[in-house]
């Protein structure tokens, strides 16, 4: 089996599938650990882990303290089904504005998206 150095300076089998390595051991060592976050080896397998749907302002904006003590007295069921109730009347009102004032499919989804930023941001998404 024959090696070789790449212009990195680390010698890399030709073999393919084998462990050698044509990246410098700093830039190996930063995209090993940006992967690992992504892929767990266990039992000899690779897996993809789930992605995480969070939200990134969980517990913050002005009304997450409200949403997190009114999710607490009517418990989290409840909770999740009147929200969802408020956010399908929400982007009926909004598909209504955009009938009204002529607005596109595409325009809509994005004030659909700019709703959620801005619920996410206020704390009502917490």
């Amino acid at each position: 089996m024959a090696s070789s150095v790449s212009a990195t300076g680390c010698v890399g089998s030709s073999f393919y599938g084998s462990r050698g390595s044509s990246m410098a051991g700093e830039e190996y060592s930063m995209l090993a650990a940006k992967s690992s976050s992504q892929v767990r080896v266990g039992r000899g397998k690779a897996l993809r882990m789930q992605p995480m749907m969070k939200n990134v302002n969980e517990g913050k904006g002005i009304f997450a303290p409200l949403v997190v003590v009114t999710r607490n007295i009517v418990g989290k069921k409840r909770f999740n089904q009147i929200r969802g109730k408020a956010i399908a009347l929400h982007s009926q009102v909004i598909t209504e504005f955009c009938k009204s004032i002529g607005a596109d499919a595409k325009q809509r989804q994005g004030l659909i998206r700019l709703a959620k930023k801005n619920g996410e941001w206020l704390g009502f998404l917490a």
